[in-house]
C-alpha cells in the first residue's frame, strides 16, 4: 500500500479562488445599494467579517455602522466615493442576527441583516470585564493564543467581535498601511516555529507571507522604510531563538542578520529555564530610532540587551548582574540608585523603550532569582509590568513604576505576557500565562501540563492603568501570548483585490551525509505501523508519522543516477515545559513527528524510503520536485 500524499493548497491560493468566485458572482448579477451581494467570511479564516458589494449609478461615499447590542458598541467607518463598492464589514457578533446600516452620501439608507454561526469552544468569554465605553471608545482588545485558544478581539462589554479560525499567533502588530503582521499558521519546527509571518487585513485577507529559512518565533518589527525585523534562528546550528534578520518588504530577501552568539556568552548567568540549545530564548525586540538601537529580551539569561543597529556592539544590559563575567558587569550593567522600591526582572517578556528613553518590560519573575537556592515557588511569587529610568552616562537605574507585585500569585505568569506604553502614566499590563490546580499555582509552564490534566485551570488578566487607576481589566479562562488594543478599522487599510504574494524562502533542508549501512528490509507497511503520510504544499512536503522516543529514524530519497538524500528525523520528546511559550501546535501524543522537507535544492522524482532502527521500509510513493 502506497503512502498517502495529501495536497494542501496555500491559503493565498485558496483565498484567490474564493475572491475570484465572489467577484464573478458580483459581475454576473445586478447588485445595487438596495440589493447588495453579501459574503460572510469572504476570506475563509475570520468568521465575524463580511464583504458587501454593490454598484451605484453615480459616485457616492458610504458610511457603515455595525449595530452593537448597545448603542455604545456600534462600530462605524466611512468609505471613499466610488461607483463600485466593496465594503469590508468588521465587528459582527457570533450566533447573532447582526444589523449593518449603510448610508450613502446622497442620503439613502439600507439595512443589511447578517446571520452568523455561534462561536466555537476555543473562543472564550471573559469571566470579568471592567471598563467603560467612554474609555474604550472604538477600540477592541485583541489577544493572541498560547494554547487551546485562537486569536480574538473583545469590545468594552466583553463581547467577541473578531477571531480567526487558524493558529495565527505570537505578536499581533498593526503596521503603517493599517494592516497587521502576525505569525503564519504553517508549522515548521518544534515547539512552535512557523515558516514566517503574514501581512493581512482584519478582514482575513493575506496579502503576503514572508518565509524565513530559520522560521519565525515570538516577535517582529516594521522599520520606517517598510522592511521588517523578524526573530528567527539557524536550524543548522545547535542553538535556537538567538537570531534576528532584516527582511526586504517587497522581495522577502534577508538583508541583514544578527547572530547573538557573536556578542554574548552562552553559558553564563543562567535562568532557571536555561538549556544548552535554548540559552537565550529571545522573545521580544524593540527598535529605537533615537538611538538607532535594538533591544532584545533574553528570557533564559534574565536580561535585556541593547545593541547598536549598525555594528551589533552592545550598548547596555539590564538585569541582575549575578553570574555575568565581571568585565561585562563593569562595562554594560546598570547600578540601582534612589530610595524607592527596586526589583530586578526575571525571565522577562516584551521590552519597550518609552518616549522618554525609559525601559519597560513584563517581569514574569519566574524563579525570582539566579541562585537555585533562592528560587521561589509560584504561590510565593509575583509578575508585574515595570518601568525603569536608565542613565547611560553614569550607568544608573531607578524603578519608577510597577503594577502587579501587589497582587502576588493572583497575577503570576511564569511565561509569555506583555506591556504597552501609551503615554507617561498610561500603560497596558497583560499577564497571560497563569495556571492553577485546585487553587495552587502550577510550577513551570502550566499550559503544557494542562494538555493531559483537565484539573489545571488556565487564565490570563489584561489590565490598563491610567495615572495609577485601573481603567480596564479583562479576565479570560485561557492563556494568551500577548494583548494589543486597537480599533477594528484603520483608514490606512485600503481593501485591495488580487492574489497575495508568497515571498522569501524556506531554504534548503539540512541533510545527513553519512549513510546507514547494514539495514534489513522490513515487511510491515510504514503507513500502518507508523501512520506515515505526506502532505504536499507549493513549497514543501510535510512528513507525518508516530515513533517511540529515542528511535533512530531517517527519511531517504532515492533518485536517478544514484542520487540519494538523507534526512534525520528527531524522535526526542516534545519541548520542555520551561520554554514552550506557545502550545497551539502541541499534541497530547509526544510520539507524533512532523518533518518539513523544502522543495528548494531538489529537482526530479525520488522514491521515498524510511529507516527505523536499522530496518528499511519502502514507502511506495514518489516525491516530485
Amino acid at each position: 500500500m502506497s503512502t498517502e500524499i495529501k495536497q494542501i493548497k496555500h491559503i493565498i491560493h485558496t483565498q484567490a479562488e474564493a475572491e475570484k468566485a465572489f467577484l464573478q458572482e458580483f459581475e454576473q448579477g445586478h447588485y445595487t445599494f438596495s440589493n447588495p451581494l453579501v459574503k460572510l467570511n469572504p476570506y475563509t479564516i475570520c468568521p465575524l467579517t463580511a464583504l458587501i458589494l454593490f454598484k451605484t449609478e453615480t459616485p457616492a461615499s458610504v458610511e457603515l455602522t455595525v449595530k452593537g447590542k448597545a448603542s455604545a458598541a456600534d462600530i462605524t467607518h466611512h468609505f471613499p466615493e466610488n461607483t463600485v463598492h466593496h465594503i469590508p464589514v468588521l465587528g459582527l457578533y457570533g450566533g447573532y442576527a447582526n444589523q449593518v446600516v449603510l448610508t450613502l452620501s446622497t442620503g439613502e439608507v439600507h439595512i443589511v441583516s447578517i446571520e452568523t454561526p455561534g462561536l466555537p469552544d476555543n473562543v472564550y468569554a471573559p469571566t470579568k470585564m471592567e471598563t467603560t465605553s467612554e474609555y474604550m471608545q472604538d477600540n477592541i482588545m485583541f489577544v493572541t493564543s498560547a494554547m487551546r485558544s485562537v486569536a480574538a478581539g473583545y469590545d468594552y462589554n466583553g463581547d467577541c467581535r473578531w477571531f480567526t479560525t487558524e493558529n495565527l499567533t505570537f505578536d499581533l502588530k498593526r503596521i503603517s498601511n493599517g494592516r497587521i503582521l502576525i505569525g503564519s499558521y504553517r508549522f515548521l519546527e518544534k515547539p512552535y516555529n512557523t515558516v514566517g509571518i503574514f501581512e493581512m487585513s482584519l478582514l482575513g485577507k493575506v496579502y503576503a507571507e514572508y518565509r524565513i529559512p530559520g522560521g519565525y518565533h515570538h516577535d517582529k518589527w516594521e522599520m520606517e522604510d517598510g522592511n521588517i525585523l523578524i526573530l528567527t534562528q539557524d536550524f543548522t546550528s545547535h542553538t535556537v531563538e538567538d537570531m534576528c534578520v532584516l527582511v526586504d518588504r517587497h522581495t522577502g530577501e534577508i538583508l541583514k542578520t544578527w547572530d547573538y552568539k557573536k556578542f554574548l556568552p552562552q553559558d553564563v548567568a543562567k535562568s532557571g529555564s536555561w538549556s544548552d540549545d535554548d540559552w537565550f530564548h529571545n522573545n521580544a525586540l524593540w527598535y529605537d530610532k533615537k538611538t538607532n538601537s535594538i533591544t532584545l529580551s533574553g528570557r533564559h539569561q534574565d536580561i535585556l540587551v541593547n545593541i547598536d543597529y549598525e555594528t551589533s556592539e552592545i550598548n547596555w544590559m539590564l538585569g541582575d548582574p549575578e553570574g555575568w563575567p565581571q568585565e561585562m558587569v563593569d562595562k554594560y550593567f546598570f547600578k540601582p540608585v534612589g530610595e524607592g522600591d527596586f526589583d530586578w526582572h526575571y525571565e522577562p517578556h516584551a521590552c519597550v523603550i518609552t518616549a522618554e528613553g525609559d525601559v519597560m518590560v513584563f517581569d514574569n519573575g519566574h524563579f525570582r532569582s539566579k541562585n537555585p537556592e533562592h528560587y521561589l515557588k509560584g504561590d510565593d511569587n509575583f509578575s508585574r509590568g515595570v518601568r525603569y529610568a536608565i542613565n547611560t552616562e553614569d550607568m544608573t537605574i531607578r524603578q519608577v513604576w510597577q503594577f502587579g507585585k501587589e497582587r502576588g500569585k493572583d497575577f503570576f505568569s511564569p511565561y509569555i505576557s506583555n506591556v504597552e506604553y501609551y503615554a507617561d502614566g498610561h500603560y497596558l499590563v497583560h499577564s497571560g500565562g497563569m495556571a492553577q490546580e485546585d487553587g495552587v499555582t502550577v510550577e513551570g509552564i502550566g499550559s503544557r501540563a494542562a494538555l493531559n490534566n483537565p484539573n489545571i485551570k488556565l487564565s490570563s488578566i489584561t489590565v490598563e492603568v491610567l495615572n495609577d487607576n485601573v481603567v480596564f481589566e479583562m479576565h479570560l479562562p485561557a492563556n494568551y501570548y500577548r494583548a494589543e488594543k486597537m480599533p477594528l478599522y484603520d483608514a490606512r487599510d485600503l481593501f485591495t483585490l488580487g492574489e497575495g504574494k508568497i515571498l522569501g524562502t524556506l531554504g534548503v533542508t539540512a541533510e545527513f551525509d553519512t549513510p546507514i549501512d547494514g539495514t534489513s528490509q522490513a515487511t510491515d507497511l510504514a503507513s500502518e505501523k507508523f501512520n506515515a503520510r505526506f502532505e504536499e504544499e507549493c513549497d514543501r512536503y510535510v512528513f507525518h508519522a508516530a515513533f517511540e522516543k529515542g528511535q533512530l529514524v531517517m527519511l531517504v530519497l532515492e533518485g536517478d543516477n544514484n542520487e540519494v538524500h538523507r534526512y534525520y528525523i528527531s524522535t526526542a520528546a516534545g519541548a520542555p515545559n520551561a520554554a514552550m511559550c506557545v502550545g497551539v501546535f502541541q499534541t497530547t501524543d509526544e510520539r507524533i513527528v512532523r518533518m518539513n522537507l523544502s522543495k528548494e535544492g531538489l529537482k526530479g522524482s525520488f522514491a521515498a524510503k524510511l529507516i527505523v532502527d536499522m530496518e528499511t521500509y519502502d514507502l511506495d510513493t514518489t516525491l516530485t520536485f
